[in-house]
C-alpha cells in the first residue's frame, strides 16, 4: 500500500515534467539576450595574423585591414595590398624586438615596397631602415610612396594601379640573435582618390595584379598544349620523311663539296711548277741510249 512519502515523490516528478516546456522556451531567449562578440562589429576587418615568406605566398590585406604577426628574427615577411590611381599609400610598421636579456647587440630592420611587376618602388618620406639598440624594446619603420599614376611610359618605373608588396626583413643582427621571437604590427594608409590622378590623357589597359592562385593558374596554363606557329617554310620540315630527306640531301651536298674542294686544291699530275727554270745538260755526261735501263749493251 503506497505511503505518504511515495505520494509526495510522485507529485514532485509530475511538477518537474510540467516545467520542461517552460525551460525549453526560456533557454533560446536567454541565449539571444547575450550575443557573442564579433570581430567586425566596428566595421573594420580583423587584423591579419599571418605573413608570407615570398612574393607568391604574400598575405593579401583588404582595404583598411592591419596586420599583427608573431615572427621569428631573420625571417622575410611579405604582405600585399591594392592601390588605385590618384592614391598615395603610406606603410607604417612597428617591430617589437625580442627581450633585451636575450639579445647580443643592436638589430637593423628594413622595409621595401614592390609593385606587381616586382619592381622596387622608392619612398618619398619615412624611415626605411631603423636600428634598435641592445636595450631598445621596439623600433618603427615607415614608407610614403609616390602617387599612383593612371598611366606611365614603358621605360619608367612609376607606380601604377594594381597590387603592391611590402617586404620586412632583418638587415643586420648578431648571429646568436637569429631565431628569437618578435612581433610586428603593420598599418597601410591611403590618401587621395581618382580625382587626384595625374597626368591626364592616359589610361592603363589592365591593373598590375598577379593572377589569383599563382601556382595553380600557371600549372593549368603549362598543362595546356601550345599551338604550333605556321610559317612559309613550315612545310619543308613537316611529314614523316622530312628527317630522312634532309639527312640524305645534306650528305650529298657534303660529298660534292668535298670533291670540289679536293679538285681545286690538289696539284695536277705530271706537272711540276718550274720555279728555277730547266737544268741544262752537263758536258761529258753519257747520254741515255735507246736501251737504257733495260740491262742490254
Amino acid at each position: 500500500m503506497p505511503t505518504l512519502t511515495t505520494h509526495r515523490a510522485l507529485r514532485a516528478s509530475l511538477a518537474g515534467f510540467a516545467l520542461l516546456p517552460a525551460l525549453a522556451v526560456a533557454a533560446p531567449a536567454a541565449s539571444a539576450a547575450s550575443p557573442s562578440p564579433s570581430p567586425s562589429a566596428s566595421g573594420k576587418p580583423a587584423p591579419a595574423t599571418k605573413a608570407g615568406t615570398s612574393f607568391l605566398t604574400a598575405i593579401n590585406l583588404a582595404a583598411g585591414q592591419d596586420a599583427n604577426v608573431a615572427a621569428s628574427t631573420g625571417d622575410y615577411l611579405y604582405w600585399a595590398f591594392g592601390a588605385s590611381e590618384g592614391q598615395t599609400p603610406t606603410i607604417g610598421l612597428t617591430v617589437n624586438l625580442p627581450p633585451a636579456a636575450d639579445r647580443h647587440g643592436p638589430q637593423t630592420w628594413s622595409v621595401e615596397v614592390f609593385d606587381g611587376l616586382r619592381r622596387r618602388q622608392s619612398c618619398t618620406a619615412g624611415t626605411q631602415n631603423a636600428t634598435g639598440e641592445a636595450a631598445a624594446p621596439a623600433l618603427s619603420l615607415s614608407c610614403t610612396m609616390r602617387e599612383v599614376r593612371s598611366w606611365a611610359e614603358p621605360w619608367s618605373g612609376d607606380p601604377l594601379p594594381g597590387t603592391y608588396y611590402v617586404r620586412l626583413a632583418l638587415s643586420d643582427a648578431p648571429q646568436p640573435d637569429l631565431g628569437l621571437a618578435a612581433s610586428v604590427q603593420l598599418h597601410v594608409g591611403v590618401k587621395g582618390d581618382a580625382d587626384n590622378a595625374q597626368p591626364e590623357g592616359g589610361e592603363l589597359k589592365a591593373p598590375l595584379v598577379p593572377p589569383v592562385g599563382g601556382g595553380a593558374a600557371n600549372a593549368a596554363q603549362a598543362a595546356a598544349p601550345a599551338e604550333a606557329e605556321d610559317h612559309w617554310y613550315s612545310g619543308w620540315f613537316s611529314g614523316w620523311n622530312s628527317r630522312w630527306f634532309w639527312t640524305v640531301a645534306g650528305g650529298a651536298l657534303a660529298a660534292l663539296a668535298g670533291v670540289a674542294g679536293y679538285t681545286l686544291t690538289r696539284h695536277p699530275r705530271g706537272r711540276r711548277p718550274a720555279r728555277y727554270g730547266s737544268v741544262p745538260p752537263q758536258a761529258g755526261a753519257p747520254q741515255p741510249g735507246p736501251y737504257a735501263g733495260s740491262g742490254q749493251p
